[in-house]
């Protein structure tokens, strides 16, 4: 298939490449002329335009997948394409917009007989080699016609074994991507993944910090002052531990490569999506002790700073790039 992909950033430019990898054809365009031009030189055609990447597409029906930040750049990139598309195209947002804003763009490409799609993409940087799980809303013939786009960018079933006693399932979240609903779900979805992500982030950084804590007590009685191994203790949990996961795998790289985490401030972003679970939630009448809990956490890091919030951004950097604010790249 034929697809293009503006904004080729720390996943664009890879999705890029995952779904040329897979056969199929790229038309991509980013801001920045260089960035198109690197994906080029994989194969790719760099377009130099919204209008000239829409044109290069060729015949209807056209697809172009948006990978920007969400908010007034992802907006006016969504009203500039349903300018340039016309019927029976498609627009795809890929990024972390607002769910809401998913189904208001919906609205208004429609009238124009342009089908809009929401895909929640979670995989970050690794998603090239890994694949990305993709959570998708939109009506039912977009999904069909866009399917082998998801399929070549989600992880396969892999190594991981089917779940004990699932059956009659057509196998869709086994491969890494659903169709979770009408446009907005996917989105929503997603939103709640990253909720429930910052929460498990903050369970293993505060660990952590008591682990690490234990040496520097001065209320302890000296045999229980623990001098604990961090890299160690993450290595092992790594292996067999009930605990174990990708975020644990990360913050063993990070202990690994230096125990105390100097390079990192503690200062920690927050990217939208936790504000608006937790903002779900107090919608819904919800309980979300946890979620909230890590959301307010990461506000405080930007005043007072642990080893807990180190923790984090080591993390935040490892899945997704993420940079600390004022910290050199």
């Amino acid at each position: 298939m034929r697809i293009g992909v503006v904004g080729l950033g720390r996943m664009g430019g890879n999705i890029a490449r995952r779904l040329m990898r897979a056969g199929h054809d790229c038309v991509v365009f980013d801001a920045s002329a260089q960035a198109a031009q690197a994906i080029a030189k994989d194969g790719a055609t760099a377009a130099a335009s919204l209008a000239d990447l829409v044109q290069k597409l060729g015949p209807a029906p056209r697809a172009v997948w948006v990978m920007l930040p969400a908010g007034h750049i992802t907006a006016e990139t969504v009203t500039a394409l349903g300018d340039l598309l016309g019927h029976g195209d498609l627009v795809i947002d890929g990024g972390n917009s607002y769910f809401r804003d998913d189904i208001s763009r919906g609205k208004m490409l429609a009238e124009k007989g342009i089908r809009y799609v929401d895909v929640g993409t979670s995989g970050g940087v690794w998603g090239l080699e890994r694949g990305y799980c993709l959570m998708v809303g939109c009506t039912d013939d977009a999904f069909a016609h866009l399917e082998p786009i998801f399929a070549a960018l989600a992880p396969g079933e892999g190594s991981i074994p089917r779940t004990p006693g699932r059956t009659g399932s057509e196998g869709r979240a086994e491969q890494g991507y659903i169709h979770a609903g009408p446009i907005g779900s996917g989105h929503f979805v997603k939103m709640i993944h990253n909720g429930i992500e910052y929460g498990m982030m903050q369970a293993i950084a505060e660990g952590f910090d008591i682990l690490r804590s234990r040496v520097k007590s001065t209320t302890l009685p000296p045999e229980e002052r623990y001098d604990l191994n961090m890299a160690e203790i993450a290595e092992v949990w790594r292996r067999g531990s009930v605990v174990s996961s990708w975020l644990l795998d990360l913050t063993a790289a990070a202990l690994a490569d230096d125990g105390e985490l100097a390079r990192f401030s503690g200062f920690v972003e927050d990217s939208g999506e936790g504000r608006w679970t937790v903002e779900a939630a107090v919608e819904e009448a919800v309980p979300a002790e946890v979620l909230s809990a890590a959301l307010y956490t990461r506000f405080r890091s930007r005043q007072d700073h642990t080893f807990a919030e180190k923790m984090l951004s080591a993390m935040r950097l490892g899945f997704g790039g993420h940079i600390e604010q004022g910290h050199p790249k």
